[in-house]
């Protein structure tokens, strides 16, 4: 019985598909995400700060950045980056692409959780920090953004998780990641609904790793903070 199972087509097309979706997701759409989530919290701590100091000038250019991207939709601003920067003479590798389009569009997302972080941490730890001769720097580095941190890590969190989803529309300007494994794969057997089941099972095993991850940091916060 367990020998028949095994040779049913679409056993042994998903056994075979396995390998290379994951590796697809390991090789690919993880890297892809580590990379613009960094990229992304750079752009979102300096736009929340900006805001936050209320600096004059850049924080009118921040607003206008958030509502850009927050207003068009993230496939849109890849095939902008990918197929459009080209006709101006600016060519990007579909790696390199992928990086920017995250990186700005989730930047912006992270920047209001910032910001919203930042302005929760009470007013008066900032006039403590002035009153023992600190600079705003330093208490920004100090005392807010550790705090800050803290209170959004569940929302950062989710964001991360979402961009590991996300990458999948990175497939549309050629990245060979997770989702475009499982396409060739479906595309050359014609076993569809499998292995797209597949591929969402995938995502779903890389997400509630990120999950447990989150879970792991947010108890060590509760017990020792960011020391």
């Amino acid at each position: 019985m367990l020998e028949a199972f095994f040779a049913n087509r679409t056993v042994s097309v998903l056994a075979e598909a396995l390998p290379r979706i994951l590796t697809a997701g390991l090789t690919m759409t993880i890297p892809l995400t580590l990379v613009s989530f960094f990229f992304a919290m750079i752009i979102a701590v300096a736009v929340a700060l900006v805001q936050y100091a209320n600096v004059p000038v850049l924080r009118q250019i921040a607003r206008f950045y958030i509502w850009v991207i927050r207003g068009t939709p993230l496939l849109v601003q890849l095939f902008i980056i990918f197929y459009g920067l080209p006709s101006v003479g600016i060519m990007l590798d579909a790696f390199p692409a992928a990086v920017i389009a995250f990186a700005f569009n989730e930047g912006a997302y992270c920047a209001e959780t910032m910001r919203g972080a930042l302005e929760s941490v009470p007013q008066g730890q900032l006039e403590a920090g002035y009153c023992v001769g600190m600079s705003w720097w330093q208490i920004m580095r100090r005392i807010v953004l550790p705090q800050a941190l803290r209170t959004a890590v569940p929302a950062l969190s989710n964001s991360l998780i979402g961009m590991i989803k996300d990458t999948s529309l990175a497939s549309n300007i050629t990245v060979a990641e997770l989702f475009m494994a499982g396409q060739r794969v479906a595309a050359r057997t014609y076993i569809f609904l499998p292995i797209y089941c597949e591929v969402a099972v995938v995502y779903l095993l890389f997400c509630t790793v990120i999950t447990k991850l989150q879970a792991l940091l947010e108890r060590r916060l509760n017990a020792h903070g960011f020391q």
